[in-house]
């Protein structure tokens, strides 16, 4: 995979397909791949995807320090860059969604869509004290928090069609995914906690999809009509499901960027 140097960090990104450029921005503890590949595999025969592993997440290399949306925001657009797209459409899932639509109130002419799932504009006290949580149990025992996030990131209906056995098998696996990427996880979640892009909402040109997963405990819905409200011409679509809807149910979750994309594209 390519690399390029974003600041003091070397900044890891998958690119394939071809067509008009399309960069998607993962969300904590996640990385370009794994958040997005559905997703790649539906559209890389018709757009250039561009997706960046952020600090804290894969290949990507930096000091190790704090992180901050606006260094993330300088990573996305760097890569972005390096991949030789001018303008693209512009897809963020959870901190990916907050890091998507401050590059578009940055770099608003740079951005001919952007689609945000689980989005936020300021951390409040209650996602505040949950990702506190977080940090705490991923560097102590992250089984626990895999366990907590089982409970916490998924729908209702998801959660009540689970067997025991799916519970354990879920928990075990994203056990197994933590490992080695505990501090990662944590540096992300401290730049969760101190997300505040308000400011920046109202510069936001591109036309844009809110999307709202109905049952998201971590990021509750409340927060993504707040960005439709402070964004110009927003549109906001709820959809079945939890905060982490690009693993608990793929297909509706590619679904809905898939048919933005096609929306916008159509009248360009």
């Amino acid at each position: 995979m390519p690399v390029v140097t974003v600041g003091s960090g070397t900044v890891n990104y998958l690119v394939t397909g071809t067509g008009p450029g399309l960069v998607l921005v993962h969300g904590t503890g996640a990385t370009g791949e794994t958040n997005w590949a559905p997703l790649i595999e539906a559209v890389a025969d018709r757009f250039t995807v561009v997706a960046p592993d952020l600090s804290g997440s894969g290949a990507t290399v930096d000091g190790g320090g704090p992180i901050h949306v606006e260094d993330l925001v300088a990573q996305v657009l760097g890569v972005a860059g390096h991949a030789g797209l001018e303008r693209f459409h512009l897809v963020g899932h959870s901190l990916g969604a907050v890091v998507a639509l401050a590059a578009a109130g940055i770099r608003p002419e740079k951005v001919l869509s952007l689609t945000a799932h689980a989005g936020w504009a300021r951390t409040d006290p209650w996602m505040a004290f949950q990702m506190d949580l977080w940090i705490r149990l991923v560097r102590t025992d992250r089984e626990l928090l895999a366990r907590l996030l089982q409970v916490t990131a998924m729908g209702d209906a998801t959660l009540r069609a689970r067997s025991p056995e799916d519970f354990e098998q879920a928990a075990a696996a994203f056990t197994a995914s933590l490992d080695g990427t505990e501090e990662g996880f944590a540096r992300q979640a401290l730049a969760d906690i101190s997300v505040d892009i308000t400011e920046l909402l109202p510069r936001v040109s591109a036309p844009t999809l809110i999307v709202s997963s109905a049952d998201d405990r971590i990021v509750p819905p409340h927060h993504q009509r707040g960005l439709h409200r402070l964004i110009p011409h927003a549109d906001l679509v709820t959809v079945p499901g939890g905060h982490g809807l690009p693993f608990e149910d793929p297909a509706a979750f590619t679904a809905v960027i898939t048919d933005h994309l096609d929306r916008v594209t159509a009248t360009v």
